[in-house]
């Protein structure tokens, strides 16, 4: 049996507008054959989680289970549809924007959180001179970190606010929204090497608690994937986002273009 749920309709914002990535930017973008600068895949996700926290509640945010691939941009203002559909206690869940598929994803609720030990995930800081990305900066087997962030009461009001987020379980429960953790992913790379525009396509995610507004976050992630497809340079990354130092968070598998093929005008 199956059950529908949604549709879910967020204005969607490009919070990256002003960042260092300019696929966030309009004119940088059309170079790689987007219309305009591209709302972040990582806010993209967080409307996805709206979903199976609406359905599971806290117990989602403890040992839910996540994944999203992202197909298509989402832009800055247009309305995106996210809908799901239960089957068999798996929630797959699409986000649809100006007629098109932008992301498709799945979520579900296991009977118990996998547990993962600190000791099996190296914790290095973040190189301390960022130099421009190359085939080193995300050799395989390399392991990365991310300097430590915190998004206290104003800025995790502030953020749920940016990713139009209506559940009221967060500033009920003083909880940290899931949606910050592939926020850290990308940090990852970012405060590893000087990057060009680049883009997030997609992260599957093992929650393994729930955050607290506040918490100090880092990522301890190994290089796994380092490749060229379609002209487009690949990195994946396999990594446990940490608070405060000694609580996991989430286990990530975390893809992205760290160089993306530029289109040639005609």
């Amino acid at each position: 049996m199956t059950s529908r749920i949604g549709p879910y309709r967020v204005s969607a914002y490009n919070t990256s507008r002003h960042s260092e990535n300019k696929m966030h930017d309009d004119t940088v973008a059309k170079r790689y054959g987007f219309s305009g600068g591209l709302v972040p895949g990582v806010d993209v996700m967080a409307y996805m989680m709206h979903l199976p926290v609406a359905k599971w509640g806290r117990a989602f945010l403890e040992r839910g289970l996540i994944e999203a691939r992202f197909v298509k941009p989402v832009y800055d203002g247009e309305q995106a549809d996210v809908m799901g559909e239960e089957s068999n206690g798996v929630l797959a869940i699409e986000v649809e924007s100006r007629g098109d598929i932008c992301a498709t994803g799945t979520a579900s609720l296991p009977s118990a959180a996998p547990s993962f030990s600190l000791s099996d995930f190296v914790e290095v800081a973040a190189v301390g001179e960022r130099k421009p990305v190359d085939a080193t900066s995300y050799a395989l087997g390399k392991w990365l970190g991310a300097a430590p962030r915190t998004w206290a009461t104003d800025a995790a009001k502030q953020y749920l606010a940016d990713i139009r987020e209506t559940e009221a379980i967060y500033a009920q429960e003083g909880l940290g929204h899931p949606g910050l953790l592939p926020r850290v992913m990308n940090m990852v790379l970012v405060d590893n090497a000087i990057m060009g525009p680049w883009i997030h396509v997609g992260t599957r995610m093992q929650l393994l608690s729930a955050a607290r507004i506040g918490d100090e976050l880092t990522a301890r992630a190994k290089v796994i994937g380092n490749y060229d497809k379609k002209g487009h340079r690949f990195v994946e990354l396999d990594a446990l986002v940490v608070a405060n130092g000694q609580t996991p968070l989430a286990h990530c598998h975390h893809t992205a273009i760290y160089q993306p093929r530029e289109q040639v005008a005609a």
